[in-house]
């Protein structure tokens, strides 16, 4: 047979192959929501994706009031959220779907205070932290700081981080207008980072270089949180609109398995099921 007809008969072969390939690959997820939450959904993809190679796990931030909204107009499969689901999400997702959501709970997460390391405070009150971010307190010198003005730095009214921070520290009172918005967490950091006199909050996961604050004395570790002792945990979750079945179900019981609970602990947040070798992060 020809060279050139032997080479025509590969080529053919091979690019069959890599049809197949492709349109065996047709299993994909989106999962969308908590940005607290982002750094840990792109390594559960990641991971899951190199043990399932016939699945495609698309992962996106910007909140968990978005994540809900992609998940009501049919968007997302999964929704990442820091926070449970509201009653009025609850009702736009039975109106358009006749059903409820389901939570999945996922790990455990420390809402922690950063401070810029050359800030000379490391502890705050719970009242105090309320006073500072209503605006009653404006200056450092007032809880035992320098004599300089307190730069408030918050998330978006899309996180679910801002929405539990209002809930729980603020009792549902409004945020100080000077509060300066950011929209992911890692922004409150960097800028933090560059503010000596800056407060602002977010996941435990974020922030190596910043001071995680002590509240009322207890720092945010991990052992803390297990023990109940520091009062800012929160569990994270993950949503579906349904009981999950087939292969989503699949990625959310990978999740809640060993593989996705050590990622959890590797990122910095607290896995559901902790072993007694388990550490804190260093």
């Amino acid at each position: 047979m020809p060279v050139k007809i032997l080479s025509l008969l590969a080529l053919i072969l091979l690019l069959t192959a890599c049809s197949q390939k492709a349109v065996q690959k047709t299993k994909y997820i989106r999962l969308k929501g908590s940005d607290t939450m982002n750094i840990m959904t792109l390594r559960w993809a990641e991971s899951y994706m190199l043990e399932h190679p016939d699945v495609s796990v698309y992962t996106e931030g910007g909140g968990s009031a978005q994540g809900f909204q992609a998940l009501i107009e049919g968007e997302a499969d999964i929704c990442a959220s820091s926070r449970p689901m509201l009653p009025h999400e609850v009702r736009q997702l039975a109106e358009k779907h006749q059903r409820l959501g389901i939570a999945h709970l996922v790990a455990k997460d420390a809402l922690s205070i950063y401070l810029n390391p050359s800030n000379s405070i490391t502890n705050l009150s719970i009242r105090q932290l309320k006073d500072i971010y209503t605006g009653k307190i404006t200056n450092w010198k007032d809880v035992g700081g320098a004599d300089h003005s307190i730069n408030v730095y918050t998330r978006s009214p899309n996180s679910g981080t801002f929405l539990y921070f209002k809930e729980h520290i603020l009792d549902n009172e409004a945020y100080t207008e000077e509060a300066i918005l950011k929209y992911s967490t890692q922004s409150i950091v960097d800028a933090i980072l560059g503010d000596v006199y800056g407060i602002g909050y977010g996941g435990t996961a974020y922030g190596e270089k910043v001071t995680h604050c002590r509240i009322e004395g207890i720092a945010p570790t991990i052992s803390n949180v297990i023990h109940d002792n520091y009062q800012l945990a929160r569990y994270l979750y993950l949503y579906t609109l349904d009981t999950p079945q087939g292969y989503i179900k699949d990625f959310i019981d990978w999740v809640l398995d060993q593989p996705g609970q050590v990622i959890v602990a590797k990122v910095g947040y607290i896995p559901l099921f902790r072993s007694e070798s388990s550490t804190e992060p260093q």
